[in-house]
């Protein structure tokens, strides 16, 4: 076994020996988490999310798993032919029966970032040109603002731009029609001081 070999078995045995002990810390401090975990999944919330690593949905609202339904792509897009997407919208509401819906993006988005600079990464350029769009409709906003300030005010209209284009879809809409209650929310949320800000809510 070559040194990168090597390398990458300690990589990944890290990951085995940390799920080893949080399994048994886990199992210590509750001896019937995991069996209560197995035998039903009832969560209040589905979060679409950026995939970015410093974002992890249940940990900075400091909620158990089973707790919030979760997806996430690169820039917590909605995009309407993404059937992965919207195969997640339509579990969340015609199965599990979630009575929140959050879209949150994060200031600093290296999806948006990358979208605003218009620099060339292969094939997510076509992912993102839906941010660009974005951009170029309120460009006359965005052109006023310092660059740091620019590409954080475009997160946000990012956010609630995904968030209008879940209301359009016709999962949304037909859960609204049969009388389901489902509250839709715009949140944002910082790496620098692990704040979540809301920028829309139903109330």
């Amino acid at each position: 076994m070559n040194t990168a070999q090597e390398e990458n078995k300690s990589e990944i045995q890290r990951l085995l020996d940390n799920n080893k002990n949080w399994a048994e810390k886990t199992q210590q401090e509750d001896p019937e988490f995991f069996s209560k975990l197995e035998k039903q999944q009832t969560p209040l919330y589905l979060w679409i999310g950026c995939s970015d690593s410093r974002v992890p949905a249940n940990q900075i609202v400091d909620l158990m798993p089973g707790d919030v339904f979760v997806h996430r792509n690169v820039a917590n897009m909605v995009v309407h032919t993404d059937f992965n997407c919207m195969s997640v919208l339509q579990y969340a509401l015609d199965v599990l029966k979630v009575k929140h819906i959050i879209v949150c993006g994060h200031y600093g988005c290296g999806g948006v970032q990358a979208a605003l600079d218009g620099d060339s990464f292969g094939l997510i350029d076509n992912w993102l040109m839906h941010i660009k769009d974005i951009a170029k409709a309120n460009a006359d906003e965005l052109e006023k603002l310092e660059y740091h300030d620019r590409i954080n005010r475009l997160c946000e209209m990012n956010v609630l731009e995904q968030a209008r284009h879940v209301r359009e879809t016709s999962v949304y809409k037909d859960a609204i029609a049969r009388g389901q209650t489902v509250k839709l929310h715009s949140f944002i949320y910082s790496l620098s001081n692990g704040r979540i800000t809301v920028l829309e809510r139903d109330e």
